[in-house]
Parts: C-alpha cells; structure tokens; sequence
C-alpha cells in the first residue's frame, strides 16, 4: 500500500513538471505526451490537482494556479531568502548593472532559486524564480556540476543530455569533462553563446544551503564579456555577493 501511494504521489509531481516545459496551458493530451503517463492515470491525477486547488481547468485545457508558489514557499522561508539573500542579490546588481541569479541542481538541470529584482538593470534575460537550465551548456550549470562530488559528477556527465543549442555548444562528452575539470580548478565558470547566441554567463561557488549546492551567475553580451576589464568586473562582483551571501546564509 505504501509503494502504490508513494508511486501515485511521484506521479502528481511529475505533472507539475508537466507545465515547466513551454506553454503553460496544457490539454491531457499534452500532460500525457510530456509525463509519459497514460491517459486514464493523467485525467485521475490532474482532475485530482484541480480539486486540491493547484490546477484550474479552462475549455479542454489546464493550467497551475497561484496556490503552487505555496510549494515553494517554506523553502524560501525557512532558507531566509527574502530577508538575507533577496536584498544582496539587489545591491550587487545595482553595482554591476545587470541581473544576479542564485542556481541550484535538480537532478539533471538548474533551476533558479533566486533572482535580483531591479528594473533599473540594463541587462535582463527574462528568466523567472523557477525557471530551468541545462546543465552542460550553462555557466551556472557547470558551475554546479564541478561542486559535485566526484561521483555525482560522473554520474551526471555520463547522462546528462548534450544538445546543440547553438553551433558552438559542446556536445562531445569528453570535451565537456576537461571543461568541468578547468572549472573546478579555477573556481568559476565561463560561458560563451553555447545556450543563447550572442550571450556570455558567468558563475561563481556559494556556501552550500544546508547542505545543498548552490552558484551565482550573471550573463551579459558577448562582446561587453570579452573585455578582461568587464570581465574580471563582473567576477570580482559576482565573488564579493556570493561571499555576503554565503555569510549571511550560515549566520
């Protein structure tokens, strides 16, 4: 009895997962085509999540509601992220004139955890607390691959999907292991136009979040970030936030 709950419980998560990728109006049809469930399993679940409040049902298509950010919510809490992370992410941001991310893994991606706030940023890619990340061709998500253990790591770059994103994303597996290795030794990630052309990111270590791995990151225009004096600009900016992050978090 416990396995069946566990397993149904597993099940309604992945359709939260279900509206990460794309439009965010879904058919059961698309849940189906995106969880891998079948039909009769997808109607139960989602008309389930409607019932709880999660989902809402208009015409012949679903979508989350509100009521899921409560999800969310205790992790942010409990971690102090309005209170110390959110307004250091917002003076650093200040300071460098562009949007700070905070990352951490999930399974096989990043997801952002936390975003500086500022519109007076000149820089803003339009990602949201929440949104995901590849892994391999990301500077914040190589960043947390080389805070991996050693076998997490391997692990990971053993399995994680290797797209082309653009033309000049890696896609050769042992290409991408000499990159983590340089980035591991270097203590920062660099990044450029492998997941948006035109786009260099940036990204730093943080102090673990109980326990958890977590990175800084920036991106800015490719030509700005080939400068060594932005660059090293940005890094000396995205090092002195982590640090007061990674203060602030543990005190």
């Amino acid at each position: 009895m416990t396995t069946a709950v566990s397993t149904t419980f597993a099940k309604g998560l992945s359709l939260f997962r279900a509206f990460d990728q794309g439009p965010s109006h879904l058919t059961l049809a698309d849940i189906a085509r995106r969880t891998g469930l079948d039909r009769a399993s997808v109607r139960r679940l989602t008309l389930t999540l409607v019932d709880l409040g999660y989902v809402v049902k208009e015409d012949r298509h679903y979508a989350l509601t509100p009521k899921v950010l409560v999800l969310a919510g205790s992790f942010l809490r409990g971690n102090g992220f309005g209170i110390r992370i959110q307004p250091v992410l917002d003076r650093f941001a200040t300071e460098l004139g562009s949007e700070l991310s905070m990352a951490m893994i999930d399974e096989t991606e990043a997801v952002y955890v936390a975003k500086s706030t500022l519109g007076s940023t000149a820089v803003s890619f339009g990602f949201t607390i929440g949104s995901r990340l590849p892994l391999a061709p990301t500077a914040i998500g190589r960043m947390l691959l080389a805070g991996e253990t050693d076998a997490r790591r391997h692990a990971l770059l053993e399995t994680i999907p290797l797209e082309a994103h653009t033309p000049r994303s890696v896609t050769d597996r042992a290409l991408l292991r000499t990159e983590i290795e340089v980035i591991r030794l270097k203590g920062q990630a660099t990044v450029t136009a492998e997941f948006e052309p035109g786009i260099t990111g940036i990204a730093v270590p943080l102090a673990p979040i109980r326990g958890a791995l977590a990175v800084l990151g920036a991106s800015g225009p490719e030509g700005r970030l080939a400068e060594d004096a932005t660059h090293q600009r940005y890094l000396d900016i995205l090092r002195a936030c982590a640090a007061e992050i990674s203060r602030s978090a543990t005190a």
